[in-house]
């Protein structure tokens, strides 16, 4: 058995009116994340090497908490709607495209600062194969989830993932993340 699903169905027989949210590739504007460490690594990297073979969909912790507010409100009213549910942005990335986007949104950022040089020594990503980049956790290609559960049982649809980490995240981050 694995650890996540066994918590998941001790929730499950414990209560009732429960509600489990599985997600992937969280960001925020505040904390550690991957588009964070893509845009440290292209001021210190002159270029940057990034996997192009796994896929998902960069979710945004604004997103999450919007969708567990209106679930929540939703099961308190109809305790039938309770249960685990899959929750992701729309649409896919790989991590290659996931970083390569959020490069081009802090360099027009900074553009409109008027800065005369950039602070990002690499100006792009390039994509690998997950195999030349060994870890300890084996990662898996598609970590894409079916929403449809989801957003059929609560009425929702749910954005793109391409619209996530862009000027409005970037205008809510701290200015010194993107620009030096």
């Amino acid at each position: 058995m694995h650890p996540k699903r066994e918590g998941e169905q001790l929730i499950a027989a414990a209560c009732a009116k429960h509600l489990i949210f599985r997600t992937i590739w969280v960001y925020a504007a505040s904390g550690g994340n991957f588009a964070k460490t893509m845009l440290c690594l292209a001021r210190e990297r002159d270029t940057l090497r990034v996997i192009d073979d796994q896929f998902g969909a960069p979710t945004g912790a604004e997103l999450l908490a919007d969708v567990t507010s209106h679930a929540i409100r939703q099961v308190l009213q109809r305790p039938s709607d309770a249960g685990l549910y899959h929750v992701a942005a729309a649409g896919e990335a790989t991590w290659c495209s996931y970083a390569n986007h959020v490069l081009e949104h802090a360099r027009v950022a900074e553009a409109a600062t008027e800065k005369e040089a950039s602070s990002f020594k690499a100006t792009h990503a390039d994509p690998i194969q997950t195999s030349a980049y060994p870890t300890p956790a084996q990662r898996p290609l598609n970590s894409r989830l079916n929403t449809g559960k989801l957003q059929a049982t609560f009425g929702l649809v749910l954005p793109q993932c391409q619209l996530g980490p862009t000027a409005r995240w970037m205008k809510r981050s701290s200015a010194s993340l993107f620009l030096r």
